[in-house]
């Protein structure tokens, strides 16, 4: 015989945030949550990003996350102040997509960054000896300038990427893979802008895609609330008010933005670099 109740999940909407670069601990914190919002059966999830996008692995993982849940659970994204590169390709993990008519979005695109400090370490008499097994072991050593070979490696690399970009894009808003092609230079949108080319679907605040995501799920937009899942805390961090891991999931206070630059110094990016 069935339970004759519901659990109270089944009347609440799942809320997820996702704040600054996309990297390794953000992708944990995601899919940990994912997984939760699968195991107590919420029937739709917002999920709000505020990010410029980061590294390229991480993102593919919450999309694909995103893409295997929506079979389940209807997904609603709201884009906040800034949704660009690879925030706007974890959006395509959504059924629908909301943004506010300022939101800045866009920005698809790939980008690799190396730093050169040849003629800095020549002025203080720095030299490095290097051994390797081929040619290429050290590309993007930045100790010297790269070679007209290494460049076109890195380039066929950031033509792939940049291609499974596209692809999702396309894929996601139902757009031809030529005019997604034709706006995905790098430039970046407004969320007015965005709509007219089919990246979002309606504009509104993260409330508006509350009560859309109530209504996909057939709950009363006027009562449905949202419950943010965040990490599980320790009885420690509990007894600590304030503990940076009480900060809501993935938000940006947590990154340091150097260590960010430097650990991810030679992969691609889908990041927005203002």
């Amino acid at each position: 015989m069935p339970w004759p109740f519901k659990p109270k999940s089944r009347k609440k909407i799942a809320r997820i945030e996702i704040t600054g670069a996309i990297a390794t601990a953000t992708r944990k914190r995601v899919l940990e949550a994912l997984k939760t919002v699968e195991e107590k059966k919420f029937p739709a999830l917002l999920l709000r990003i505020d990010s410029p996008g980061g590294t390229v692995g991480d993102s593919q993982e919450i999309y694909s996350a995103l893409m295997r849940l929506r079979e389940k659970v209807k997904i609603v994204a709201s884009f906040g102040n800034i949704s660009a590169s690879g925030g706007v390709y974890i959006g395509m993990g959504a059924e629908h997509i909301m943004a506010n008519p300022g939101t800045i979005t866009g920005s698809i695109g790939v980008i690799l960054r190396g730093n050169n400090l040849e003629r800095l370490l020549e002025k203080i008499g720095i030299s490095f000896k290097v051994i390797k097994s081929g040619p290429y072991k050290d590309i993007l050593a930045f100790d010297r300038e790269l070679t007209e070979s290494e460049k076109s490696i890195l380039q066929e690399m950031i033509d792939i990427s940049y291609q499974q970009f596209v692809q999702t894009v396309a894929e996601g808003r139902n757009l031809a893979v030529e005019t997604v092609r034709s706006f995905a230079d790098g430039r970046i949108f407004t969320g007015q802008q965005a709509l007219a080319l089919g990246i979002v679907d309606r504009l509104g605040t993260e409330e508006d895609a509350r009560r859309w995501a109530a209504e996909l799920a057939n709950l009363d937009p006027d009562k449905a609330k949202c419950e943010t899942i965040e990490e599980p805390k320790s009885l420690w961090n509990r007894l600590l008010p304030g503990n940076k891991s009480q900060i809501p999931l993935g938000v940006s206070a947590g990154i340091d933005w150097l260590e960010f630059e430097l650990s991810t110094s030679g992969q691609p990016l889908w990041l927005y670099r203002p």
